[in-house]
């Protein structure tokens, strides 16, 4: 029998919030072998629909993320009443099937990637951009494959033409996708790059699939599609002190602030903006990341240079408040510092123009040239350990590797 709930328990997010997270979805009949359901995670729940088919078997949907955390969309995010139309929508497709068709309950990668996107919003956060990359380069390739039909030669076949494709840039959503031509070895290490990654979002998705039972071929054909090698080591942009104080000087005062924040602790854009008043330490010299890309908090600790220009910001100020806020007072939101930044740029004479993020290089690359050992910089950064570092810093660690080889290489006299 499939847990039942109350209408209250689902249209109230709080009941919700209420439920434990145990993976299994409860069921509201809606009508004869029609059930609305809900499964709980970490962070937040999904609404899901099945129909009975008879016999203890059930052909399950997908209908987007439930409102618990983020406000309903009526599209990829939706409310008690949204999730209801969404079922009866499902239902009525289904009854229009052909019965063989119908019967048929296929499970195709679409089905897969939702199943995938679902659990993805509740246990990591870059669910837009996993998103975007799903319908820009799985979907309209593979998107109608079923999953037991699937072979490591198709998968080859669609992985190589990504990389061989024009690669993509931003444009309105109701417009024609606006590509750029692959011409330089660059071009073509970024296209590799990008194939690499989405390649790694549909492994996770057909294995989390296979792991769960769903309709997928056991023997796991895309393992067999090995990514691109030497593909995912670009060639870091940082600026010189030089360029660095100039781009200072360039910025507005609030966006000053919050690049001279980059430039001193190495926080990503998000880091920076979340902080509050309170996760700076004078005493101990460091800030708190409640909130960090791999969702462990940790500590980086300040020069003095950080410490007295952090205390400045802060005194007087509550402990509650953010940190860094924009002139108006309010605080800085999403994908807000990257036009500001090309501005600071442009004004500073910094060509090409560089990106908020090679902040975030500038102050790993000054402090290995500095001294500074690959391990603490790893913590420093949040990496889990020193891969990352290793990867995109090492090369710029000689006075490091210098120091120590002159400490530690045997001598025979």
């Amino acid at each position: 029998m499939p847990r039942r709930l109350r209408d209250s328990d689902l249209t109230s997010r709080a009941a919700r919030g209420r439920l434990a997270v145990s993976g299994k979805p409860y069921w509201r009949l809606l009508s004869l072998n029609h059930h609305l359901g809900y499964r709980r995670n970490r962070r937040g729940g999904s609404w899901l629909c099945r129909i009975h088919l008879g016999r203890s078997v059930y052909q399950e949907a997908v209908l987007g993320v439930a409102d618990d955390l983020l406000p309903a969309d009526g599209v990829d995010v939706l409310d008690f009443g949204q999730a209801q139309e969404a079922a009866r929508a499902w239902f009525a497709k289904r009854l229009a099937m052909p019965a063989n068709e119908s019967e048929k309950a296929t499970y195709t990668v679409r089905d897969c990637l939702e199943d995938y996107l679902v659990w993805y919003g509740g246990h990591r956060k870059a669910l837009d951009a996993t998103r975007a990359a799903v319908r820009a380069h799985i979907l309209p390739g593979l998107g109608h494959k079923e999953t037991e039909r699937l072979t490591a030669h198709e998968i080859r076949l669609w992985h190589q033409a990504i990389a061989e494709s024009p690669a993509r840039l931003r444009s309105r959503s109701d417009r024609p996708a606006n590509v750029r031509a692959v011409t330089t070895s660059e071009d073509h290490r970024k296209r590799r790059a990008t194939a690499n990654r989405v390649l790694t979002i549909l492994k996770a998705a057909l294995t989390m699939a296979l792991q769960e039972g769903r309709a997928v071929d056991a023997s796991a054909p895309w393992t067999k599609v090995k990514a691109f090698k030497g593909v995912d080591s670009p060639r870091i942009r940082y600026l010189d002190l030089e360029e660095a104080k100039r781009l200072l000087a360039a910025c507005e005062t609030d966006f000053q602030m919050l690049v001279r924040g980059a430039l001193v602790t190495g926080c990503r854009y998000s880091e920076l903006t979340s902080l509050k008043i309170g996760d700076f330490d004078a005493t101990r010299s460091l800030v708190h990341i409640r909130e960090s890309k791999s969702s462990k908090p940790r500590h980086v600790f300040l020069n003095a240079e950080a410490c007295r220009f952090l205390s400045a910001l802060v005194a007087g100020r509550s402990g509650a408040a953010y940190l860094f806020l924009k002139a108006t007072g309010k605080a800085w939101a999403r994908s807000e510092q990257a036009r500001r930044m090309k501005e600071a740029c442009d004004a500073a004479g910094i060509q090409p123009a560089a990106s908020f993020h090679a902040l975030r290089h500038t102050y790993a690359s000054h402090y290995l040239m500095n001294g500074g050992s690959l391990s603490a910089l790893a913590t420093q950064l949040g990496h889990s350990d020193t891969r990352m570092t290793t990867r995109h810093y090492a090369h710029l660690a000689e006075s490091w590797r210098s120091r120590d080889a002159d400490t530690f290489a045997p001598r025979f006299g």
